[in-house]
């Protein structure tokens, strides 16, 4: 998986240069510019199959989006007709196939009818760079798959996590779940559980860079956050590691990304983030009668909801 990861931002930048002036791409019928790659082999993709695809999206020299850090995209082939998306070269491509397209931020606004994103100018080229891992001829084969690569991708976050353990000589312990939990003081009051209404004052950080994207432990919010345990109020993470504390309780929850934010986007920006956060049980107390929370969750600990289904053209986040 690493190396045909690594094959996509190889064919990436030898096709940059070609795509600045164009040179060599054809046209759908809406105007789509598109370069495929292939060795011919195969037959192409046909309606109501599925490809996986690696994927890269760039703007000028930023990446906007990309598949190389998690899993692969699942996309049905269509007839879409002239509809300027990468969905109208799907039933070309063929298993090992790689291709560039581009879309101009002009005739996709045109086309939308919609405003661009103040970050796209006018004149802006969006490009997407991917390969074909393979086609799929049913729904039920692509869920077998994708169940695979989830089980991947999370043992590289579990390793991830487990290599920041060790790299910094931190001794905690793993819940049934997969939370890494270093428990510094476990508390003396009531313990944490279902049903129970918390506060917590905490310091959100990236793994492995330790970088704090959140905190209510210094600066101007020092309030509580509370919320009740087992309503999935809060993310997997925390409704989980937070029960081996009780009132009183200090410590810190190592979270692996498919407990936190999966492939949503977390708190740094990015899809399957591992979360470090500082906790401080300030209080346990019975649930009120309405759930609830006392203030709009903080950036860092989304309600939960349910996971986004992938595009292979998500749209563009500001950063």
């Amino acid at each position: 998986m690493k190396n045909i990861k690594s094959c996509v931002f190889i064919f990436a930048g030898m096709m940059l240069a070609m795509a600045c002036n164009n040179q060599g791409f054809k046209k759908t019928r809406s105007g789509l510019l598109y370069k495929i790659i292939s060795d011919g082999k195969g037959e192409a993709a046909k309606k109501g199959q599925f490809l996986k695809i690696n994927f890269v999206q760039k703007i000028r020299d930023s990446v906007l989006n990309s598949s190389s850090e998690g899993m692969p995209v699942y996309t049905p082939v269509d007839s879409t007709g002239p509809n300027y998306s990468a969905a109208e070269i799907f039933p070309m491509l063929r298993k090992g196939d790689s291709a560039v397209i581009i879309l101009l931020a002009d005739s996709l606004q045109r086309k939308s009818g919609q405003p661009l994103p103040p970050f796209i100018k006018k004149r802006d080229k969006i490009t997407l760079f991917l390969r074909v891992l393979d086609v799929f001829p049913s729904q039920a084969l692509v869920r077998k798959d994708e169940d695979n690569e989830i089980q991947k991708q999370k043992q590289k976050e579990i390793k991830i996590v487990e290599d920041y353990l060790a790299k910094n000589k931190i001794t905690a312990q793993k819940t049934e779940k997969g939370t890494y939990v270093e428990v510094k003081s476990k508390g003396d009051g009531p313990a944490v559980d279902s049903g129970k209404e918390i506060s917590v004052l905490y310091t959100g950080k990236a793994i492995p860079s330790g970088k704090v994207f959140e905190s209510n432990m210094n600066g101007p919010n020092t309030e509580p956050y509370k919320f009740v345990v087992g309503r999935r109020q809060i993310i997997q993470g925390w409704d989980d590691g937070l029960r081996l504390f009780k009132k009183g309780g200090k410590g810190t929850l190592y979270i692996p990304a498919f407990l936190a934010y999966d492939s949503r986007q977390g708190p740094g920006g990015k899809q399957y983030e591992n979360l470090i956060f500082d906790v401080d049980i300030v209080d346990v107390r019975d649930a009120p009668s309405q759930p609830g929370t006392n203030a709009k969750p903080p950036s860092g600990l989304p309600q939960k909801v349910d996971p986004q289904s992938k595009k292979l053209m998500p749209q563009p986040q500001h950063k």
